[in-house]
């Protein structure tokens, strides 16, 4: 069955659109971000080389233009007056999507101010995907790319420590083993989730205890989307009363109340203030 995706233009509201495209698998491209993209003016690249590839495969043949962090600012007295003119526009990073950690938000902010319509078109996301392989905590936070400055990423790792939540980073290949250390020495005592490759042949998961977390042999391939967990509180093992304790509970029941026998009782021991209780209640119901 072939689908047809083209609509006439006018069928589209007139504003900037905000295309998720695949993160790897180009068949996770939807049929709304298709057709959005065939009835685009224009459509602003990250990379066009990378994009050209999901276009040739699905006959897109609007106007691109490139639009990376290096010259967003610069492009924006190109586009703006386009969108001002009633020119349908999409924007797409190389993959997933854009603005999250992608170039995207300066336009958007240009866009607020003109009083241009913005249209979310949703789709895949490395973070979302890899959240829901995870296991970990649905309540997260998202950090994005570490810095270049080890000391600005210190002071941020050191905050993100404190965080109980799941926290997604994207790391460079280039960069996984220097902050494997510094990983270590911050989340200790949590479980961790390397995604390598999503939604493609060779896709890989790894997961680890932070602390057992070992350096690549070889540089992985690709843009890594990590996820450590939530913190992992134990339950204390908690203890029993032993025949000294009823004991001494059967010796203090005439002299304290229940609250204060707790207290003592459970000052030193790790003994549930439940259990001392109802102990306590049971001898009182005997005299």
């Amino acid at each position: 069955m072939v689908v047809n995706y083209k609509t006439l233009n006018k069928d589209l509201k007139k504003g900037l659109y905000i295309v998720s495209t695949p993160i790897g698998n180009l068949g996770d491209i939807t049929f709304r971000a298709l057709e959005t993209l065939k009835n685009s003016d224009y459509i602003l690249c990250e990379d066009t080389r990378v994009s050209k590839n999901l276009f040739k495969k699905y006959d897109i043949q609007s106007k691109l233009i490139s639009n990376h962090k290096f010259n967003e600012q610069k492009i924006l007295s190109k586009v703006i007056p386009l969108l001002k003119s009633g020119s349908v526009i999409s924007l797409v990073s190389d993959a997933g999507t854009p603005t999250i950690s992608d170039p995207g938000t300066i336009l958007i902010k240009e866009c607020v101010k003109n009083n241009i319509q913005i249209l979310p078109i949703p789709g895949p996301s490395a973070v979302s995907t890899a959240l829901a392989v995870s296991g970990f905590s649905d309540k997260h936070f998202f950090y994005g790319f570490f810095p270049d400055k080890i000391k600005t990423l210190n002071e941020d790792l050191d905050i993100l420590s404190n965080l109980n939540c799941s926290i997604i980073f994207f790391v460079s290949p280039k960069k996984i083993n220097k902050i494997i250390h510094l990983l270590k020495k911050n989340f200790s005592g949590r479980k961790i989730l390397i995604c390598r490759e999503m939604t493609k042949m060779f896709e890989e998961f790894i997961r680890s205890d932070i602390d057992q977390l070992q350096e690549f042999e070889k540089e992985p391939k690709g843009e890594l989307t990590l996820i450590i967990s939530e913190k992992f509180e134990y339950k204390k093992e908690i203890q029993k009363l032993s025949e000294s304790d009823k004991r001494n509970i059967e010796k203090m029941i005439n002299k304290f109340t229940i609250k204060e026998i707790s207290n003592l009782i459970s000052s030193n021991k790790k003994i549930s203030k439940k259990e001392i209780y109802n102990y306590c209640l049971k001898l009182k119901n005997e005299n």
